[in-house]
């Protein structure tokens, strides 16, 4: 069976039980229709992605030769409100103050609650989502456990104390000890949050959160890669094999190759099953 379109970052969801569900998500643009696929089904199936060479921008639409931060044109890279710096540097947000480079889209997506987290994996690191977000944003790193440090009214104060707790911990996932599953099991989330406490500034330490709730996830995996050869459709247009598990936004095929569907936004692909 064959879906052509371009692909989007992959739809997750947490069920009851903690396992995490999976589907692909593939656009076309000039119909503007979209088609889900359920990824979970398509482990231990053999999977191919054929690119077409096309790279439509998931900002403007219009054809790119090049994917710049995921999925936008040159364009939109400096000038679209999803690109801008504050979505990384969340502490330089501007939302709160009626600023930013779309006001309207800044006020329905920063300037509404955050939160500051806790996720663990092989170490604990820091971020910041907007609380719709949860838990998706942990499922798309990969996160073996989370839980949430505070919540504040908008971006920048999750930004601010973010910062204030960079000196602890980081805030980069390391992606190929993530998706080799090398987990720290000894780490204590709720014993380092409230570690934390005392470290939070005056004006901050107000947003502390007292939901200690430690979120696990069990993610749709055969067997874990022993070494990471990361895939690229920018050296290789087909991508093929059997799907061995789907982690973080990565599908982990055989012979320890691994493919980040989200870096691959907006990149035009059939895929076939």
């Amino acid at each position: 069976m064959n879906y052509s379109g371009e692909l989007r970052k992959m739809i997750v969801h947490l069920n009851d039980d903690n396992s995490v569900s999976y589907k692909i998500k593939l656009v076309d643009t000039d119909q503007d229709t979209e088609e889900l696929i359920d990824a979970n089904d398509l482990i231990g199936k053999d999977v191919s992605f054929e690119f077409t060479g096309k790279i439509i921008c998931k900002s403007c639409g219009r054809k790119t030769k090049t994917s710049f931060n995921q999925g936008f044109c040159y364009p939109c890279f400096k000038n679209a409100p999803e690109s801008a710096e504050c979505i990384i540097k969340p502490e330089l947000c501007r939302a709160h103050l009626g600023e930013g480079r779309d006001v309207e889209w800044e006020e329905r997506n920063h300037n509404q609650p955050h939160v500051v987290y806790l996720a663990a994996s092989d170490v604990v690191k820091v971020g910041v989502t907007r609380l719709t977000q949860i838990p998706t944003r942990w499922i798309d790193q990969g996160a073996a456990y989370a839980i949430r440090i505070a919540e504040t009214p908008n971006r920048f104060l999750a930004g601010q104390l973010e910062v204030a707790l960079k000196s602890e911990f980081t805030d980069k996932t390391n992606w190929r000890k993530m998706l080799k599953n090398e987990i720290d099991d000894s780490i204590d989330l709720e014993e380092v949050k409230w570690e934390l406490e005392e470290l939070l500034p005056d004006d901050l330490s107000q947003y502390f959160s007292e939901d200690d709730e430690i979120i696990s996830f069990d993610y749709p995996v055969l067997e874990f890669p022993q070494k990471i050869k990361s895939l690229s459709f920018d050296k290789e247009p087909i991508i093929s094999g059997k799907l061995l598990g789907i982690k973080g936004q990565y599908f982990l095929f055989d012979n320890n190759r691994v493919m980040n569907i989200r870096k691959h936004t907006a990149y035009s692909v059939t895929m076939s099953i």
